[in-house]
């Protein structure tokens, strides 16, 4: 009878372990098809921008930073029209990737940019901007005014230092947004004074660190007074100010 007795706990226990083998499969099956279905939890699906965010939506938007290649497929995937320019410049000012977005709101032009920073200015523009002129104005953007993005310099213009992000358009300036009822937002005029374009700044600042990696305002110095600084630096990570 202890034989038995022996015997049958061995083979429960084999059981067990057969019945927690199958559960985990079962649950790796279930977890695979539920990653399928929402690509932004999968850090294995490619990035799609018309995806909710999701779990893995910024370790992939920080891959984009060091391969233009990938990034310029993400927009093609996204159905985000851009055009794709030959290199330019020399030495620190080596622009080897140049995206331009095409049908884009800025004024006085669309400049050609790194092709992480028009990801970047997309989102913000399509799930900030957009959304903050319906709910502060009923209204639409019209214009995104900006004040450059490529200049060959060093950080605020100084002969030595380290070269400003701007050296190879992987930032943008901007300095205010218009409109379609005719409606005009300036960081410069409108910063400091209370009332709905202030809130507008303010708040479009804050969620420009969820796509940027630098964001600078009238609050950070003097220089940022008339714009928000817009980057993707690889050196830092949420610098909001």
């Amino acid at each position: 009878m202890k034989i038995d007795i022996s015997r049958r706990i061995g083979r429960f226990r084999a059981d067990r372990r057969v019945v927690i083998l199958l559960v985990l499969i079962g649950l790796a099956l279930a977890g695979r098809v539920w990653l399928a279905e929402h690509p932004e939890h999968s850090p294995w699906a490619p990035l799609d921008l018309r995806d909710p965010v999701g779990w893995a939506t910024e370790t992939k938007m920080l891959a984009l930073r060091d391969d233009p290649a990938q990034c310029r497929a993400t927009l093609e995937r996204s159905e985000i029209a851009f055009t794709a320019l030959d290199p330019a410049g020399e030495g620190a000012c080596r622009r080897e990737d140049r995206t331009r977005l095409d049908g884009y709101p800025l004024s006085p032009s669309t400049p050609a940019m790194t092709c992480p920073t028009t990801v970047a200015l997309y989102l913000w523009e399509r799930d900030v901007l957009e959304p903050l002129a319906r709910e502060l104005f009923d209204s639409e953007i019209e214009q995104i005014e900006h004040l450059g993005a490529y200049s060959c310099r060093r950080l605020y213009g100084r002969e030595e230092g380290p070269w400003s992000e701007h050296a190879t358009a992987n930032a943008i300036d901007i300095a205010g947004i218009r409109l379609s009822d005719g409606t005009q937002i300036s960081v410069l005029r409108d910063w400091a004074v209370d009332g709905p374009k202030a809130e507008f700044l303010r708040r479009a600042r804050d969620e420009a660190c969820d796509s940027f990696a630098t964001v600078l305002s009238p609050d950070y110095n003097a220089a940022h007074a008339d714009h928000f600084h817009l980057d993707m630096s690889a050196r830092w990570r949420g610098v909001c100010r």
